[in-house]
Order: structure tokens, then sequence, then C-alpha cells
């Protein structure tokens, strides 16, 4: 068996609608990263999403690049604001990837009005993203954030700037916020319009941390049940064309891919306020 595929916005991939988020690589072995390579491999993922600022990821990726050359859609992201900066981080990337193109570069959490102001001007990441799709060290630009703000913002990225893909928080608890909820739907019209690929994160979030000890390399408190990430997951693969981006924890990656593997249909209201209950869910930001 495999996860589903779906068109990654106007790329012409048939990417993998649930994708592999390697921030859970971040400060893993190359043996525990090689064992996850072997979980994408068994449930045919074929879409990787890295950041220059994710540990030491993009080297553990590296020995599956040349394993398995061709088999992967390789994105990554700069947290760079500025042109000349960001060239830098890109080439790093390229150099720690051990490639030499990304199919994907997104500028990193662009939420901040004042970095969002420079990295979208001249002089701003923005311009080192179109030279490098014009030299053909990348074929697509997205942009991600986090944050309530984050899908009004994304809004006003794309009015300023034709991005190929966008990448946001989505799951049914932060769906219940007013404000959030009307303008993902207000970005997800925008974005079918335009062909612009959404993706997905934080869909197994259940609540921050709030002081408690940590057990997971996730920033916030996921769900642990198999049950509940079931819920989770088909709740976000319900949605017609937009991709899930799996965890930053690699145990929890084999339930999040036997969830989608297993997708038939969205769960109803009812079920999901019983699991929001079960798990005690709470937004990650009001």
């Amino acid at each position: 068996m495999s996860v589903a595929r779906a068109d990654f916005g106007r790329t012409g991939h048939k990417s993998s609608r649930t994708l592999f988020g390697a921030a859970s690589l971040s400060s893993v072995t190359q043996a525990a990263a090689d064992r996850t390579l072997e979980v994408l491999l068994k449930h045919a993922v074929n879409h990787i999403d890295t950041a220059a600022s994710y540990g030491d990821a993009e080297l553990r990726i590296a020995p599956w690049l040349k394993r398995e050359p061709g088999r992967f859609f390789l994105a990554t992201k700069t947290g760079q604001r500025s042109a000349e900066g960001a060239r830098e981080e890109l080439h790093r990337s390229l150099d720690r990837l051990g490639v030499d193109h990304v199919d994907l570069w997104q500028l990193h959490n662009l939420a901040d009005p004042i970095e969002w102001d420079t990295a979208l001007s001249p002089g701003g990441v923005i311009e080192a993203a179109v030279e490098a799709r014009e030299q053909g060290l990348i074929k697509w630009i997205g942009v991600t954030g986090h944050g309530a703000q984050i899908a009004a913002n994304h809004r006003r990225s794309l009015a300023r700037f034709d991005f190929d893909s966008v990448l946001l928080p989505y799951n049914y608890v932060t769906m219940q916020l007013p404000y959030y909820a009307e303008n993902f739907e207000a970005l997800a019209r925008e974005c079918a319009k335009r062909n612009v690929a959404v993706q997905t994160i934080k869909a197994i979030a259940a609540k921050p941390w709030l002081g408690r000890e940590h057990t997971r390399t996730t920033w916030y408190e996921p769900l642990e049940a198999q049950a509940d990430i079931d819920l989770a997951v088909w709740w976000v693969l319900g949605r017609p064309g937009v991709f899930l981006n799996t965890a930053g924890d690699i145990d929890l990656l084999p339930r999040v891919l036997d969830a989608a593997e297993r997708f038939e249909k969205s769960p109803t209201d009812s079920e999901m306020a019983a699991m929001l209950d079960r798990a005690r869910a709470e937004p990650l930001f009001a």
C-alpha cells in the first residue's frame, strides 16, 4: 500500500499528499535517519520538506538522495531576509544536501511585518529566489509561516509575489478560531484560483507544552493514541487539494503515515469534538 498522491500545485509533480517534514531529523543520528527513510519508502512518500535551520536535517537527507536518485521532490527553506544572505544560505543548503538544485525553495516563517517588507522588496530574499530560479538552482518558490495571522499574511504575500506554494497550520481546533478560519478559507480560494500548492502543518497538535516535560521533539504536545491521530489526519486529508506535512518526531511518523494510508473519508464534527475532549486539546495560538 501507499499514501495517496495529488498534483502539487502548478509544479507538474504528483506528490504524496502526506509530505515528510524533515524537522524530525534535526538532531538524530544517521542510522536513525536511515531507518526513517525505510518508513518513507514503505509508504511511498515522494516529497521531502526540510530547511536550512533544521539542525542536521539537510546532512541526514543527503545520503538518501544519493541512494534514491530522482525519487523525491526536494524542498528546503531559507530564513534569511536579504538577497545576499539568502544566496549564501541557498548554496550552503545545496552543499549540505549534495545536490545541484532543489525543486522548491521557501521563504521560512515570513510573518513579522518588518521582515516581510524587507524580504519582498528590492534587495530582499525574493530577489535572490528569482535569480536562483533563472540560474536553475531552484525550480519553484514558496512561502511558509506560523501563528494566528499567517493565513492573512500569506494572502498579502500572494498579492506581492506569485508564489508557487504556501505552508501554514491547519487542524480542527485551530479552524474553530473564527478569524483564522475566515482567512484560511480565503487563502485556500485564492490558491485554488492560482493553482498554488497548499501545505499544512500541525495536523496532530494537541496543545502547547505549557511547562510540561517534553516527551517528543515536536514544539507542541502531540496526539499520541493511534485512534486520535487517525481522526486528526483524516480530517486534514478530507479537504481536497491540501497536503499534510508530517510531525517533527520520527517516532510518530509511522503512526501518521499509517493513518494516511487508511484514509477513506473525513470524520464528523461530533467525532472530532469527542477527540478534542479526550486529548484536552487547545489552540496553539489565540
